[in-house]
């Protein structure tokens, strides 16, 4: 760790073992989740807090952008640095005053770095880290995964840790823009004089931090699950195939297969998918490797589910309680992260991660828009989205395909692409007049989806 890094001022300025409890090392998954529990209490509480947030270079995703638009809304002064290519441009400071961006270098200290800092006069927060460098991995111990990747780090309430920690990324802040970081040292002292006698209660944080940390780990818990199941099947797989790149995928299509025979309401959901994504990507002529790509895309789309919790496949989103819903809303995510094991499904794991992605640029998980979208990925979504009306969920009966339409051109422009949609009404009208058959199966399916558990055609 470089001594210049703000763990390691606060490690010299109070010594090791003065440091809280919580300081050690932590999976990036646990840091998300800590940093969104303290971020969702600025948005729910009234206050003027002074807020430093760090990124590491590249990490600043578009959806933490309008997180922190939301945060600025009810914080004195936001403070917020990363390197210059990291989405700057999803929150307008110059419609925000209170809002101050930093832009570092790649060899500022804090390219390995990933803070969080929240000074009121009520209360004081903290998340400090430092991410490992790869010398200090062991080989058992590489992260296969973005959410394995390890930090040094602390996560404290104490306010003396807290003032000293913007004291030191202020003082930082000064080798850019001493004026900026005057006001910002003035606005810190000013929070310490006037300081409350009653403490903010804390309860509902940490409760949720503790809710937060939980729905993180079993995230992490089903990866590992998932990834042992596909080392599990991938043997089984050996047993047909010796090329190991086709046991591989055979695995991933295995798994995909359990996932359709969990979800009791729609157990053809891959399938069908997999079906009417390839004929969407034959009527807007795509090419071959790309209705190939869309195809498997079609059929792996959810395999991040093979773990998740019984209710994601029984009740609507509006039914799951935090924690599973947690899950629906990463199922796009925990699937690509699984298939991102395989280096030779990168173009289908970056379908899969972009599914649920909106036209209007308010999706998940990095917020593109329109074009920006890889076409492949808005066909999935639309294909997913129309197939799933079509079955039941929960307390919702199916839709007709017209009906599932009619949603879906609802949606036109917001979520899905309009020309996609104008394809898709086409198709399904022409099926209405029996000049064509709304697909259950994509060609030349593998044939791994056609065998039981012993591998034998059924």
């Amino acid at each position: 760790m470089r001594v210049d890094s703000t763990l390691s001022q606060l490690k010299s300025y109070f010594g090791e073992n003065h440091l809280p409890s919580s300081y050690g090392v932590y999976f990036k998954n646990t840091l998300v989740a800590l940093c969104h529990a303290l971020e969702d209490h600025i948005i729910q509480q009234e206050g003027h807090p002074l807020v430093i947030a760090t990124f590491q270079q590249g990490k600043w995703y578009q959806q933490e952008s309008k997180r922190y638009a939301q945060i600025a809304q009810k914080s004195g002064k936001v403070v917020i640095a990363s390197s210059f290519d990291s989405g700057f441009d999803g929150i307008n400071s110059e419609d925000l005053s209170n809002v101050s961006l930093f832009e570092f270098g790649e060899d500022d200290v804090l390219v390995d770095e990933w803070n969080l800092i929240i000074v009121d006069t009520n209360y004081a927060a903290a998340v400090l880290t430092y991410e490992l460098s790869p010398s200090e991995y062991s080989d058992q111990s590489r992260p296969k995964i973005d959410s394995e990747r390890k930090f040094y780090g602390l996560w404290t309430f104490d306010r003396t840790i807290v003032e000293k920690s913007a004291s030191i990324l202020i003082d930082h802040f000064a080798k850019l823009d001493v004026d900026l970081a005057q006001k910002l040292a003035d606005y810190q002292q000013k929070i310490s004089q006037n300081i409350s006698p009653l403490s903010a209660d804390l309860t509902a944080v940490v409760s949720r931090i503790v809710s937060y940390l939980q729905t993180s780990q079993d995230q992490l818990i089903t990866l590992n699950r998932q990834s042992q199941e596909m080392a599990k099947l991938e043997g089984q797989a050996l047993k047909l195939n010796r090329n190991l790149k086709a046991n591989k995928l055979q695995a991933f299509l295995r798994m995909a297969q359990k996932v359709d025979q969990r979800d009791l309401a729609n157990p053809v959901a891959s399938l069908q998918v997999a079906a009417l994504s390839e004929t969407l990507g034959q009527i807007i002529d795509l090419s071959t490797i790309g209705l190939r790509r869309l195809k498997l895309a079609g059929l792996l789309f959810r395999v991040g589910l093979a773990e998740a919790p019984r209710e994601v496949f029984t009740n609507r989103a509006s039914e799951l309680n935090e924690k599973d819903l947690a899950f629906w809303r990463n199922r796009a995510v925990l699937s690509s992260q699984l298939l991102g094991s395989m280096t030779e499904l990168a173009s289908i794991t970056k379908i899969v991660l972009h599914q649920l992605e909106y036209w209007d640029g308010s999706g998940q998980p990095q917020q593109l828009k329109g074009e920006e979208i890889p076409i492949e990925s808005r066909i999935l979504g639309l294909a997913i989205y129309f197939q799933e009306l079509t079955q039941s969920r929960g307390t919702r009966s199916p839709l007709t395909p017209l009906q599932a339409l009619e949603k879906c051109k609802k949606l036109s422009g917001i979520r899905f692409d309009p020309d996609l949609v104008q394809h898709l009404g086409t198709f399904i009208h022409l099926s209405e007049m029996g000049l064509a058959t709304l697909p259950d199966n994509p060609s030349h399916v593998p044939s791994i989806w056609l065998e039981d558990d012993e591998g034998i055609r059924v």
